[in-house]
């Protein structure tokens, strides 16, 4: 599996997109799926009004900006466990997903602590006070699924970086369903169960992602059992635990701050009329659904790259960067041609409320600029994932969104005068400096790696 010269070996440009498509297609679905439970969340609640939506929208990007931090801390698995796979040691690669798993499990007590402190300060959030009372609620509620989130991240982590994609877009595909159903059924008070509300669709999403992380175990433990023999969790090592959080925590890091930066957002927004919180949330919601795209290809950048760093094939990893680059880009044009050209045919779908449409159609203008930035920053963040660059992209999303972004919204929207606009602008300026930034570290990545020497530690970037 490893070849002797680690440049020998390279697919053409047409072969690696093809493979690349290959892998990203389920990942992408599941991706697709993964975010059409917000959507499903929000279509599901709209007819009690803009603020359950408004609620909805503050109280799950809320929740998941500390969740995101405990998921991102799987990413490391990426490296770890595509790269181990890549040079032959399964073993090795299921010992990381143990890692994983005992790291998942110490974190969820940590994050559900955190997040119910961190929920005693929504009186100070400013936020709309009908929004407000909803919203917290929703939290208390979804706060319970953290366990299975994590548990559920780290399955994911795991068998995406081996090449297994299939079986998380088939769980992906009937979660969907049975969120559907439990939305249905518990905000409406269905079968003679009592009509919840906001608080029906906060337990829909937790009983989803039980669903979620029961069905993944049991896929992983059918067809890798010996990964859970009997007191597994005595074979993890404090070395291998410290150098799990090493690499996963600048992913981390960098995920939660580009998560926080729309979080924020959200509860600036909530300051503002329940309708711009509405069009917001919406147009949140499609620009985010979109983003499953890039996003599924740049997890299979990100195992791509990791399997051909693991073999020391140089050439063939910065091959299949640069096509899921250029693969990414061409389908985030086209996606903002469509949010240009049909905006209120977008905001139809989601409500019928004129009001929130016209917001809705202003936004979805800059949206366009705001996907094709955001779909290159994501998969250039895989790419370099997979060769063992956490820090870069870290570094990058702090300043870019929190330096730059950040101010330059919160100044237009406010004394700007342009409310919600302004807030996405800022996002746009953030994403726009990332997405460069990140571009020319992928460049410089493979350009200096392949004078490098091929034998690496699976926790080190290649071009270090």
């Amino acid at each position: 599996m490893t070849d002797t010269n680690p440049i020998a070996t390279v697919s053409s440009w047409a072969e690696e997109t093809r493979r690349t498509l290959k892998l990203a297609l389920p990942v992408i679905v599941a991706e697709v799926g993964w975010m059409a439970m917000g959507v499903a969340d929000t279509l599901l609640v709209s007819h009690l009004g803009p603020e359950a939506i408004g609620a909805t929208g503050i109280g799950g990007s809320v929740y998941f900006t500390f969740a995101i931090f405990g998921m991102g801390l799987m990413l490391g698995l990426d490296t770890l466990v595509s790269q181990s796979f890549g040079s032959g040691d399964i073993a090795s690669s299921r010992q990381w997903l143990r890692t994983g798993l005992l790291l998942s499990a110490s974190l969820t007590p940590i994050l559900m602590i955190a997040f119910a402190g961190f929920m005693l300060t929504i009186d100070r959030w400013g936020i709309n006070p009908d929004v407000r009372k909803l919203a917290g609620s929703y939290m208390a509620v979804v706060n319970l699924g953290t366990g299975p989130l994590l548990f559920y991240a780290a399955f994911r982590r795991f068998l995406q970086s081996i090449g297994s994609v299939r079986p998380i877009m088939a769980v992906i595909i009937v979660s969907n369903i049975v969120n559907v159903i439990g939305n249905w059924v518990l905000i409406n008070g269905k079968f003679g169960m009592p009509a919840l509300g906001v608080v029906g669709s906060a337990w829909s999403t937790v009983i989803s992602r039980a669903f979620m992380a029961a069905s993944l175990f049991l896929v992983i433990r059918g067809t890798h059992a010996s990964t859970f023999a009997p007191r597994w969790h005595k074979s993890v090592t404090k070395p291998d635990m410290v150098r799990l959080i090493r690499l996963g925590f600048p992913a981390a890091a960098q995920i939660t701050l580009e998560v926080g930066i729309f979080s924020l957002s959200g509860m600036l927004v909530g300051r503002m009329p329940p309708v711009s919180l509405a069009a917001h949330q919406i147009v949140l919601n499609i620009s985010s659904l979109t983003f499953m795209l890039p996003l599924g290809i740049a997890s299979a950048a990100a195992v791509r790259v990791g399997h051909a760093v693991g073999a020391r094939r140089i050439l063939a990893a910065s091959r299949a960067g640069w096509s899921a680059i250029f693969l990414a880009v061409g389908i985030m044009v086209a996606l903002a041609i469509t949010f240009v050209t049909i905006p209120g045919t977008l905001m139809d779908f989601f409500t019928r409320d004129a009001r929130i449409i016209r917001a809705g159609v202003s936004l979805l203008s800059i949206a366009a600029v705001f996907q094709i930035c955001d779909g290159l920053q994501a998969v250039t963040t895989g790419a370099l994932r997979g060769l063992g660059d956490t820090r870069t992209p870290a570094i990058s999303n702090l300043i870019a969104h929190w330096v730059i972004g950040l101010p330059i919204g919160v100044y237009l929207a406010f004394p700007g005068g342009l409310e919600v606009r302004g807030i996405w602008i800022g996002l746009s300026m953030g994403l726009i400096v990332a997405g460069s930034v990140l571009l020319f570290a992928w460049y410089r990545a493979t350009t200096r790696s392949r004078a490098a020497k091929p034998a690496r530690s699976v926790d080190q970037p290649i071009s270090s």
